[in-house]
């Protein structure tokens, strides 16, 4: 199983562009005291792995191929210094996957180009199958250039296991699937509609599972929802901006984190450059926003939390590195503290 290595350190996934200079796949040792990266392993077995997740067990590593055509690899972690591709990568039956998530026997995919949602068996072993439904969004938004038609940009699954919900930017909405109990296998249930025009990007449940942020990346600004796993419904209830008044526009946010005591939200924010430090309250409702801190870099893609919360990393695409930041406790203001470079970062994930 993947995890911690000896004398502190732990293993670290970094994704990226094959298309645009990355080395694909980068496997790196993480200081857990200092943070800091060490590249061990590059593979550029998968096109564009762009996004990454592990097995519940954390015994495999599977990436979407962000490409027209569009694919979905598993890699084995037996070696978790020498990720090993289980069979070549699967066609999704979708166009540009931008994001995956492993829910009971199945893999799924967002697919931005066709605004759809591939499930993919997951065999014995790992290794992935055809994908047996692909799941299509309809509907347009008002930003012409942007929302012409569907674009499925994240699939999340529930803390309860039951169900599945799917952002898409181009129907300002997320599209919330059940997930059969015996066999895991989604089907259509729901369907939350958002402020027009906020582009909803991606989402991250609170540490209680009552709630969850979406954040929207045509406008700036993440909206609190209450969750309900009992009747699998979602109930936007506020809007809160992750940019100050005044700030660098047009702005794209892309990634969220909430902190493990879900006493803070941090999003990345490309074109601004900044990450954004928001205070949430107890109950999970209230949002304010208490600073924006520079990336270290141009257009952070992705943002993740070090899995003892003490540090956030930024994959930032368009500078071509990984920068690490620690987090203050009591304010949970981010503080650079070093940098690796990788072309075309997109995603970092830890064992």
């Amino acid at each position: 199983m993947a995890g911690t290595t000896e004398h502190g350190r732990r293993w670290a996934y970094i994704g990226s562009f094959t298309e645009a200079g990355g080395p694909g796949l980068t496997v790196a040792e993480a200081d857990d005291a200092t943070g800091a990266l060490k590249p061990m392993h590059t593979t550029d077995a998968v096109v564009n792995p762009s996004y990454l997740a592990l097995s519940p067990g954390g015994d495999v590593l599977y990436a979407v191929s962000e490409t027209d055509e569009g694919a979905a690899a598993a890699f084995s972690l037996a070696d978790p210094a020498r990720p090993e591709l289980l069979g070549a990568p699967v066609a999704v039956r979708g166009d540009g996957p931008t994001h995956l998530a492993v829910a009971g026997p199945w893999l799924f995919t967002a697919n931005y180009g066709s605004g759809s949602v591939s499930a993919l068996p997951v065999r014995v072993g790992g290794s992935l199958g055809a994908p047996s439904a692909v799941l299509p969004h309809r509907g347009r938004g008002p930003v012409a250039d942007r929302q012409a038609s569907p674009h499925a940009h994240a699939v999340v699954p529930d803390p309860s296991g039951r169900w599945l919900l799917a952002v898409d930017l181009g129907t300002d909405s997320v599209g919330i699937h059940a997930l059969d109990p015996v066999t895991g296998a989604p089907s259509p249930h729901g369907e939350t509609p958002l402020r027009p025009g906020t582009g909803p990007r991606h989402l991250v449940f609170h540490p209680d599972g009552h709630r969850v942020y979406v954040l929207g990346e045509l406008e700036p600004t993440v909206t609190v929802c209450r969750w309900d796993a009992s009747a699998g419904t979602l109930e936007p209830v506020s809007q809160t901006r992750v940019l100050p008044p005044g700030a660098v526009s047009p702005s794209y946010p892309s990634a969220p984190v909430v902190s493990a005591d879900g006493r803070f939200l941090w999003a990345a924010n490309r074109g601004d450059d900044t990450i954004a430090t928001l205070a949430l309250d107890a109950a999970g409702d209230g949002l304010e926003l208490r600073a924006t801190t520079d990336c270290g870099g141009h257009w952070p893609r992705d943002l993740t939390a070090h899995p003892d919360g003490r540090l956030l990393y930024a994959a930032n695409e368009r500078s071509g590195d990984v920068t690490w930041f620690t987090v203050d406790p009591d304010t949970g203001i981010p503080v650079r503290a070093g940098s690796l470079a990788l072309p075309a970062a997109s995603c970092v994930l830890f064992a």
